[in-house]
């Protein structure tokens, strides 16, 4: 009788399930403007592979991106450097993927130079930014093959391609995505000297989350890795569609010709030969930590085995062996 009577009364309400509207919003923070760079991001976000509630927004020019990421409990994309820094100064930050397994940092120098192996640059000037990614890579490079950076002129500020052509330096280090394109009335014929031709390989661009979201929902990290996979394999499994979309993507639309070289640049740091996307090692952070150790940038006040998880992607792959699977190549995989 009592349990009749409660049904009944019109001001007992039904207890409802939670609605999509009231989940959590993660933001997918990208150190940089909307492009190539971030294609598996963009990819994933416009063609629905998150199942959690992300929401993808550059933060290009942020001198504390990765600070700004562990503030708000996101998820972020930067540099290795950049994170492994952040790191040791203590931001509570962990690592769980890679975007670029390897460095994008090259070494430009024109054609008719003649300058193609890094034993050509002695003596010669060299275009670079202070503390950067590319000036760290490359004294690694070579101090690595015994060459004399003494009897190479640096000149800092001059790492574009105009100063190159120029002539106001002999060699540029720059990313490789940002050379000209053969329809860039600016297209010049280059020589291209990659470090990790000569052994130097680091993590390039790298997905970090703050040590809070972490350990506080991993099965959300879980599930936007899973889609940034798949944002990657859309990518590159056809430009035809994954170019239309992406060039739409952000708040002006991006030149389709120009995205498309700049994959065309990017495959081998997303898709190396016999490598899983995302997949980074331990020996490359190891290589990391001591050429920052060896330009004296920071101390490694926090051990690698704190700030980078590799978990993340091992359950990933295990639950889903399909994404590294040729078969993967699809849509609808």
């Amino acid at each position: 009788m009592g349990t009749a009577l409660l049904l009944l009364r019109p001001d007992v309400a039904p207890v409802r399930a939670p609605t999509a509207s009231a989940a959590v919003v993660v933001e997918l923070l990208l150190d940089g403007q909307y492009g190539a760079r971030f294609a598996g991001e963009l990819s994933a976000s416009r063609q629905g592979y998150f199942s959690s509630r992300i929401e993808v927004a550059a933060q290009p020019e942020d001198p504390e991106f990765v600070q700004t990421v562990a503030r708000q409990h996101a998820i972020g994309v930067t540099t290795g450097q950049k994170f492994l820094l952040a790191s040791w100064r203590g931001v509570p930050v962990t690592a769980f993927a890679a975007s670029f397994l390897d460095t994008s940092v090259a070494i430009f120098t024109l054609e008719a130079s003649g300058l193609r192996r890094p034993a050509d640059l002695v003596g010669k000037r060299i275009g670079y930014r202070r503390a950067s990614e590319g000036d760290v890579v490359f004294d690694a490079m070579m101090a690595q093959l015994g060459l004399p950076r003494s009897q190479i002129t640096k000149v800092p500020d001059r790492d574009s391609f105009e100063a190159l052509r120029g002539g106001q330096v002999d060699a540029i280090i720059a990313a490789i995505d940002e050379q000209p394109d053969p329809s860039s009335s600016k297209f010049t014929k280059l020589n291209v000297i990659k470090p990790q031709d000569y052994g130097i390989h680091v993590p390039g661009l790298v997905y970090f989350a703050s040590n809070a979201l972490v350990h506080e929902q991993p099965s959300m990290i879980a599930d936007v890795l899973q889609g940034l996979i798949r944002g990657w394999q859309f990518t590159y499994a056809d430009n035809a569609r994954s170019v239309p979309v992406l060039a739409g993507a952000g708040p002006a639309r991006l030149n389709s010709e120009r995205l498309k070289f700049e994959l065309q640049q990017l495959r081998p740091l997303v898709l190396p030969t016999g490598g899983r996307i995302g997949d980074y090692d331990e020996s490359r952070w190891r290589t990391l930590r001591d050429i920052l150790l060896f330009a004296k940038l920071g101390e490694e006040d926090v051990p690698l085995a704190q700030t980078v998880n590799y978990q993340f992607l091992r359950d990933v792959y295990r639950r889903s062996p399909d994404l590294a699977a040729p078969g993967a190549w699809s849509e609808e995989k």
